[in-house]
């Protein structure tokens, strides 16, 4: 693996266990125990993580990564649900997208449609978000009207939460929303890791009506601090085809629809 897969795979470690030793972690890499050290100085120095004699320990925001970090992580799997999510948008509708790079790509995704490109008197399409990099990257297209909740924005994702964002989506119905998640379990549902992410995202799924949820097979089946919606809220799960059998199965009995790409 190259740096910076390998920089993930460190996060991805530390927030597992809590802490990490630089030899075990080299084993298990198969890289030299020097590489570690100064990977794991990199991440210190941008407050990732907690370096330690030997190791390192999770910081404060080793479990919520910053957006940049977890850009590179699955990403194939990630520009194909989006793709696959993208074709479920219909002109004139008014999509709901919250935060996290796989959102970002549906986002993407959805935008550079070519049946979406030509200028009518009216939008193709309404995007309502609380995420600021979708908002930034959708406000370029004249084709696309862009809706921001409004709120108080987090650095590691980009989200706007808050009270101020509700009462806008107290206000306004959505035909779809597009959930990313941190986890997604058939009996516990879709979580975030951050309260105030859920509970926005909570409400964006409360006033859609299809619930979409998105994500990569590495999110099925875990848990997380904050529950979004419970999985019977959910209409659709679209992840990638390295899902587990069994998983998809027991999310399709709990009446989700299942899609993988």
């Amino acid at each position: 693996m190259d740096r910076h897969e390998r920089l993930g795979a460190l996060l991805d470690m530390i927030g597992q266990r809590d802490k990490i030793d630089v030899e075990q972690t080299a084993e298990e890499l198969a890289v030299s125990p020097a590489t570690i050290r100064r990977d794991l100085d990199h991440l210190a120095g941008r407050q990732l993580l907690t370096r330690t004699r030997g190791g390192a320990v999770a910081s404060n925001v080793a479990y919520d990564l910053p957006l940049r970090h977890k850009a590179a992580r699955h990403a194939p799997e990630k520009q194909r649900i989006s793709a696959a999510a993208a074709r479920l948008v219909e002109r004139g509708m008014v999509v709901g997208l919250n935060g996290g790079t796989t959102i970002t790509e549906v986002g993407r995704a959805v935008a550079t449609r070519p049946d979406f490109n030509d200028r009518g008197d009216s939008p193709a399409l309404t995007v309502v978000t609380n995420a600021l990099n979708i908002a930034n990257e959708l406000a370029v297209r004249p084709n696309i009207k862009i809706v921001v909740t409004g709120g108080v924005a987090r650095q590691h994702s980009f989200e706007l939460t808050g009270p101020l964002a509700t009462l806008l989506l107290d206000e306004i119905t959505l035909d779809l929303v597009f959930l990313g998640v941190d986890a997604f379990d058939s009996e516990r549902g879709a979580y975030a890791h951050h309260e105030g992410e859920a509970s926005i995202n909570k409400l964006m799924a409360g006033r859609a009506r299809q619930v979409v949820v998105v994500a990569d097979s590495s999110k099925l089946g875990g848990q997380a601090f904050a529950q979004i919606c419970p999985t019977s809220q959910v209409d659709m799960l679209i992840t990638d085809t390295e899902a587990d059998s069994a998983m998809v199965t027991a999310f399709e009995t709990e009446g989700v629809k299942v899609l993988t790409a």
